[in-house]
This record gives C-alpha cells, structure tokens and sequence, in this order.
C-alpha cells in the first residue's frame, strides 16, 4: 500500500509539472537556472535540516520507535521526487529550445519509457535481469542522446556562461546531497528501505544528473570561444547602429564618429586615426592613441610608396625597412580607404603594438564597416539633396504664384483696338513679362520683356522692372508742355536703365520693347532695348515683315552713354494692320506635326495681339 500511495505521488508530481507553462522566457537562461538553483537549494537544505535532525535523535534518544525515522525518509523521498521533477522539465525546456518536431516527439516516447519504467520499478514488477538491464541501458543511451541538444549554449555571453557553470554545479551538489542520504539511509538498521524505492530514486536522478553533467560541459568548454561570438554580435550590432544613424536624421559627422569608435573597439586596435577629405573645415577627422606627427609621418611614408588610397595590410611593421626608419612603436597597420564609385571620402588607419596583429577577417570587417558608412554618407547627401530640391520647388512655386498675379488678367478695351494675349505656364520660374497703361489723348503703353535667367531672381527682377513701368510712365508735373508729360519709349529706357542699375546683379540684363499707340492719330512709336523683333502684317500690301531696329538691352551698360543705344520708331499703320510681340520663348519653341495638326511645345510663351480699328494691330 505504501509503494503503490508513492507511486501516486510520483506520477502526481511529475504530471503537474509537465502541463505546467513553459518555465523559460524567451532567451532568459540565466533566469531559468536561477529560480532552478533556488528551489533545489530550499529542497536540499529542508533535506539536511531533517537528516540532522535524524540523527539528533538518534544520539539522544538510541531506543526510539523507528517509526519516527520512516516519516523522515518519506518526508526527504517527497522533496527528492519534487527536486526531480523541477529539474526535468527545466531540462526540458533545455532540450526542446527552438528544436525540430522531431525532437519533440522523441521527448514525448522518452517521458513514456522514463515513466512507465519508474513506475514498474515502484510498485515491485521485477522483470527478468537481463531485459531488465537492456531496458535500462537502452533508457539511458536514449537520454544520453537527448542530453546532446545544447543549442541554448550559444546565446550566452562570456558572463552568462559563467553564471551558468557554477549554478549548475550547485544543482549537481544538491543531487549529491539527496543521494548521498538515501544511500546511506538504506544502511540504517533503524530503517532498511524497500529496494524498489533505492532503483526508483537512482534511476530517476540519472537523466537529471547526467544532463547536468553534459550542460556543464559544453558551458565550460564553450567558454574560450565566448570572446569570439561576443565579438560577432558586437559586429552586428555596430552595423545596426550605423544603419539607424541615418533614419534618426544624423550627420555625416555623427555617422563618421560612429565608424570609428565600431572599428577600434572591435579589430582591438591600439592606435587608430580617421582622414576625411571635405570641405567643411569643422570636421577633419578623429586620432585614438596616436599624434598627429606619427599620423603625418606614416602618412607620408605611404604616400611615397603609393599606398595611401588603397587597402594595405602590413602585419610587420618592424622589419619593413620604410617603417622602421620612422622609429614608432607600432608592429601591425591595416589602411581601408573609404570610397565609392563617384569620389574618395578618405582613409581608415588601425594600428597594433605587437606584429602579427590583424588577419583577413579583421580586413573583411573593415571592409564591411567602409561600405556601410559610404553607403549611409550617400544616403544622408541625397536626403539632403532631396529636401533642399522640395524647399527649392515650393520657393519657385511661390514665385510661380507671384508672377502669375503680376501678369495682366483683363486686357484692355476700347472701341478703336482689339487686344488677344496667350500666355503659356513656365515649366520653371523665367522672367518673361508684359503689362499695359492707358495714357491720357486716347493712347496706350505696352511694355514687354524678358529678364536674363531663371528662378526667383528673375521673377523678382520681373517684378521691379513692373513696378519701375508704372513709376515712370506717370504723368510728370514739371512738365513744360504736352509731349514732356510722359517720356518717349527711348526715354524710358534709359531712365529704366538708369534706375535697374542699382537692383540688377553684374550678370543679369533685361530686354523689352516699349509701344505707346496713338489710335486717334493712327500711329505708334516704339524702342527696342534687345527685346525680339516685332512681327507686322501689312493689310493693304498683305505682307508680313519684322521691324528691324536696333536696342542693346537694359544693364548691359550702366551709365549715361546708354542712351545712344536706343532709339524711337515711328510707325503710321492702316485699318486691318497686325502687330505681334512675343518673347523668345516663342522662337526657341519646338514644333512638332502630328495627324496634320501642328502643335508648339514652348518652355515659356508670352505672346500679344493687337488689332485696332479701322486699324487691325494684334500684338
């Protein structure tokens, strides 16, 4: 009745903790074993406290019912089945991290073998000795292999590892502890216990040892390449950072410093210093361990053998006849220039104290770590690149905006003309312009122009020679009589002139022409400073022609001997007359003919009809 109440207990035990959660969380090892260490070592203290106790009474009290000694091995069996179970499904999360399906059914048959041998072994079924002795064997070959799944073992630091070995020697005391007891328990003449019990408690402590055993192992032995793998995930790490650099917005120079600081803490130079070809004088570079006249001298010494923008490893220093002449104390140089397809950022120099001191692999990473800064340095650049053209597309949109308001929307109207403009949107801000003023005596001013250049400032400058139309073409008080009241198209210009001398840059000039059209006269007279030629359709001859005058264009000469630059023209025209004035955006127009119709591509057109009556005039 007793063996078959443990039995229960047992298969209890071990059935609640295997449908418990998963004790491991995520890649918390460390963790793990912790709590792991925590309930063995309570279990195993509780153990000896009652052994001592054991024995307490024992000495004092040598007739005592033996009864007293069967509730201490009970006790002590309950806490070894519970330490064992702990341990178990601890080592079963070991077992099963990130593993196959497979395994994990090769787990499932050995918990069936594992339990179902205890459990005969338990309730006394004594099987033949010599299939007992192959079950056995073939049990404990099955855990042996099981114990090989180690993979856990590689996600620990050099640190980790540590803190591993020695809890997992303090569970393998605390087995020794609770099989040390039992053994010399069975000795006991105050207590012999039953030998299934023994076979039960050995044989289950067995896997639970010897994985234990094999964990501390493959810990200890994994230790001298700790270094090795901490050094790799370093590497990654470092390149992550290099790669966020850019998407938090950095600097070329935060994006520089992180190379450098990445580099010397991994290869675990001794001397390391970073040239960087700019043109911004605030940054040069950075020195680690070394000065700047040991960087100018070997600097100069490669320099002289041509080396110093391509990648050089030297691993002995002392015996290159060039370096030894610079009597520095250094052994090992490696040199990793940093460039791309386009142009050269500058160079990488790691040095070493002793010979010998970098291989292929520390070159693969320097490699590695230039051609992720490049990269992050060329993305930065066209990041910057691509803000400063939206901030220039939103200005030039602006000006767009600002020209357009500057160009006439209601044309004048008048019984004597007809006016007809087209004006076609600039694929980029110019400087095309036209504007018109009615004068007093039935006449009419017509200005237009063209500013050198594109952008804003030509749109600013459109918008002065605007305003400097409508200042001059005012009436003039002082005048001594009718004709002085509103200067004469020459006039204006060289006033113009006179006035953009102070607002236009060294490189900029302005062309225009300027008609005032006396329709109740039927006549006009006009000045030409560079502008396009006007085009004339003569109704009664039906000819068309150009006026061909001459005009040099406004802040080509800034001074007084402007003036003869320009002149008037008069012209008498006839009723059904055409005149067109256009900017060169009309001229440098592509025409292309598709299906017999003719269509014009223009950059910029600006284009004026007038057609006056009886005179037609179409500008």
């Amino acid at each position: 009745m007793t063996l078959v109440a443990q039995a229960v207990f047992a298969a209890g035990v071990f059935i609640y903790y295997r449908f418990q959660p998963d004790p491991l969380r995520g890649t918390d090892f460390v963790g793990l074993f912790r709590r792991l260490v925590l309930g063995p070592g309570i279990l195993a203290s509780i153990c000896v406290a009652l052994h001592l106790l054991e024995r307490f009474v024992q000495y004092q009290l040598p007739s005592s019912d033996r009864t007293f000694f069967a509730v201490i091995y009970t006790i002590n069996s309950g806490l070894f089945i519970l330490f064992l179970a702990s341990t178990t499904y601890t080592w079963r999360s070991l077992v099963l991290f990130r593993s196959s399906g497979r395994l994990r059914r090769e787990w499932e048959l050995f918990e069936i073998l594992l339990g179902g041998t205890l459990l005969l072994r338990l309730l006394g079924w004594e099987l033949p000795t010599y299939l007992m002795l192959l079950v056995i064997g073939g049990l404990a070959i099955f855990g042996v292999y099981l114990s090989g799944n180690q993979k856990w073992v590689a996600y620990l630091n050099r640190r980790q590892k540590w803190e591993v070995v020695f809890m997992q020697l303090a569970i393998l005391l605390c087995m020794t502890i609770f099989v040390a007891y039992f053994v010399r328990i069975q000795y006991d003449p105050k207590l012999i216990a039953p030998e299934p019990q023994h076979a039960f408690l050995l044989l289950t402590v067995f896997f639970a040892a010897f994985y234990a055993v094999m964990g501390l192992f493959v810990t200890f032995f994994n230790l001298p390449t700790a270094g090795v793998f901490e050094q790799k995930r370093e590497e990654i790490l470092s390149l992550q950072r290099l790669t966020q650099l850019i998407q938090r917005g950095q600097t070329e120079e935060d994006v520089y410093s992180m190379l450098f600081d990445a580099t010397v803490q991994t290869v675990e130079a001794d001397a390391a210093w970073l040239d960087i070809e700019v043109s911004d004088e605030a940054y040069k570079g950075q020195r680690y361990h070394i000065t700047e006249e040991q960087c100018t001298a070997i600097r100069g010494l490669l320099a002289d053998y041509n080396l110093g923008h391509i990648e050089y490893l030297n691993n002995d220093l002392p015996n290159s006849s060039g370096f030894r002449s610079l009597g520095l104390p250094f052994g090992s140089l490696i040199v990793m220039p940093l460039r791309s397809t386009k142009r050269q950022y500058g160079a990488l120099y790691m040095l070493k104290n002793q010979p010998q001191g970098f291989d292929r692999e520390n070159l693969g990473i320097l490699q590695t770590f230039t051609s992720q800064t490049i990269l992050s340095i060329e993305n930065l650049q066209l990041v910057a690149a691509s803000i400063q053209n939206e901030r220039v597309q939103e200005e030039l949109k602006i000006a767009s905006t600002v020209q357009e308001s500057l160009i006439p929307k209601d044309l004048p109207i008048d019984n004597w003309f007809e006016i007809s403009s087209h004006a076609m949107a600039a694929k980029e801000v110019g400087g095309d312009f036209y504007d018109f003023l009615h004068l007093p005596g039935q006449r009419l001013a017509i200005l237009i122009g063209d500013v050198s250049g594109k952008g804003i400032t030509a749109a600013f400058h459109m918008a002065q020679m605007k305003g400097i139309f409508h200042a001059l073409m005012q009436e003039n008080p002082l005048a001594r009589n009718e004709r002085e009241k509103f200067p004469v198209p020459s006039k204006f210009m060289a006033m113009a002139n006179k006035a953009l001398v102070h607002c236009l840059e060294k490189s900029s000039f302005i062309t225009a022409s300027l008609y005032i059209i006396d329709y109740e006269n039927r006549g006009f007279v006009f000045a030409r400073a560079g502008h396009c030629h006007t085009l004339y359709y003569h109704s009664i001859k039906e000819e068309v022609s150009y006026f061909r005058t001459t005009g040099l264009g406004l802040g080509i000469i800034r001074h007084d001997a402007y003036e003869k630059h320009i002149k008037n023209q008069f012209y008498d025209y006839n009723p059904g007359d055409v005149m067109v004035i256009y900017t060169d955006g009309i001229v440098e127009a592509r025409g292309q003919i598709r299906r017999n119709t003719a269509r014009i591509d223009c950059n910029r057109c600006w284009s004026v009809r007038i057609t006056l009556r009886p005179m037609k005039l179409r500008i």
